[in-house]
């Protein structure tokens, strides 16, 4: 057997250095390298081609039992799922410090404890005492949910190796988890690739829902190996401004379901309350028809939710550098809009501030939402109010066009259905509903002109 050989692991981005250095090679991140358990280098003659078990295959062309899905007792939970939790899958969902991850997991536990359904939940950073006080603050004092606080993965698979599998398990979180066979200290790429692993062995193998709780980073992205979101099924992030009562629960992979689908909640006194109807949230408050502000349909997996854009353009005094703010939306995508307005159709922002807001918190990042954002710039800089009552969507092109966009009907719909009674969108839309008005712009500067020679 060789001489074990040192390896550094950036607890950032998980690269792999054959040495210690400051500062990581790939991400730039500095003092994030730390020491690995050593690797065992074999011989070229090591063979592994004998003294395994064999491997049950199953045929794919025959019918077999296709296993069902296990509802959460919150249908905006099960529409970001897919339609809820399949058995054996392995669930990983991160999201800034205080936004409510273990809130939804503990309501979640108790919806499906309350069915008839075994949960447990396991703590490594709050003690079972803590969990319960959370429990009776959010009413569910009398859920049998079974509640432990331990960090030691062998201690928790002899646990529940030693009872009935649950329908769900749930780790709270995966960086506390520690494992008596791998060098480090918990949180470490080691520690966090070796614990996810057995665990979601032991659910792959009893038929488990298991939900790992992650930690981000201050980028937001979740903490340790990247290879922990491919050895999960699901990975889900749950966003919001602490600030803002609504937070969306949004798939960012799902191997039984869509991508991109969104359940949305409301922080209230009591946990995390559903959201049906989305679109009227995002647009409370709008009672009178302002300047710079638009709506837009937004397309959220299958779902259309109507958000609204707003838009304050201020001018400078001479000398003055302008300035130029987004708040849920890309500052690039603003730049480009922007230069597209003023060459394209004689514009003026040079000498301007530019405020860009999405109402509500919102994250935008739909490129249907250029005509939207125009629109809301334009009345910004003309003052004048867009017609009452009116949605856009389209893509704007650096040429100046206006680009059809995916499901134009969908999103019409939606507006329709809250009582807008104009649509300005791409020309050529066929599928426009009955009680809907259309619009179709070829050029920005088709829009620009409806929105200066508005009243």
């Amino acid at each position: 057997m060789a001489k074990p050989k040192k390896r550094y692991i950036c607890q950032a981005c998980g690269s792999v250095s054959p040495r210690w250095q400051g500062q990581c090679g790939d991400c730039a991140e500095w003092n994030t390298l730390v020491e690995d358990a050593p690797a065992t280098v074999f011989s070229q003659k090591h063979d592994l081609s004998s003294g395994g078990r064999p491997v049950s295959f199953v045929p794919l062309d025959k019918p077999g039992e296709m296993p069902v899905r296990q509802p959460t007792g919150l249908p905006e939970f099960d529409r970001a799922l897919g339609g809820g939790l399949v058995p054996g899958s392995a669930i990983l969902m991160g999201g800034d410090p205080g936004i409510g991850k273990s809130t939804l997991l503990l309501q979640t536990a108790a919806a499906i404890a309350k069915d008839g359904g075994k949960s447990v939940y396991i703590s490594g950073e709050e003690a079972a005492g803590q969990v319960r006080l959370r429990a009776a603050r959010l009413g569910l004092a009398d859920a049998p949910v079974s509640l432990a606080a331990a960090t030691s993965v062998r201690d928790i698979l002899t646990t529940l190796g030693s009872m009935e599998p649950p329908k769900l398990l749930v780790i709270d979180s995966i960086q506390t988890m520690h494992s008596d066979t791998i060098e480090g200290a918990p949180g470490t790429v080691s520690q966090v690739r070796g614990c996810a692993f057995e665990l979601i062995r032991y659910a792959k193998e009893n038929g488990v829902a298991l939900v790992l709780v992650g930690h981000v980073t201050k980028d937001g992205t979740i903490a340790g190996p990247r290879v922990l979101e491919h050895m999960v099924d699901v990975v889900m992030s749950f966003e919001g401004e602490r600030s803002h009562q609504y937070r969306i629960l949004r798939a960012l992979k799902n191997r039984f379901g869509a991508v991109d689908e969104i359940g949305v909640f409301a922080m209230a006194g009591a946990g995390l309350e559903e959201v049906s109807n989305p679109s009227m949230l995002f647009l409370s408050g709008r009672d009178a028809p302002l300047a710079g502000s638009s709506v837009f349909p937004a397309l959220e997996g299958t779902r259309p939710v109507l958000i609204e854009v707003q838009a304050l353009i201020v001018r400078l005094q001479s000398g003055a550098t302008p300035r130029r703010a987004v708040v849920g939306w890309d500052s690039g995508r603003l730049a480009m809009l922007l230069a597209v307005l003023e060459s394209r159709c004689g514009l003026n922002f040079s000498s301007a501030e530019v405020y860009l807001n999405i109402a509500g918190g919102y994250r935008l990042s739909d490129p249907a939402a250029d005509l939207a954002i125009a629109a809301a710039l334009v009345s910004a800089l003309a003052d004048k109010p867009l017609p009452h009552r009116s949605i856009f969507f389209g893509e704007v092109s650096l040429a100046g066009e206006i680009r059809p966009v995916a499901h134009a009907g969908l999103r019409m719909r939606e507006g329709a259905k809250l009582g807008f009674s104009k649509s300005f969108g791409p020309h050529g839309v066929d599928d426009v509903p009955k009680d809907l008005t259309y619009g179709g712009l070829r050029q920005l500067a088709n829009l620009v002109d409806r929105v200066m020679g508005s009243q």
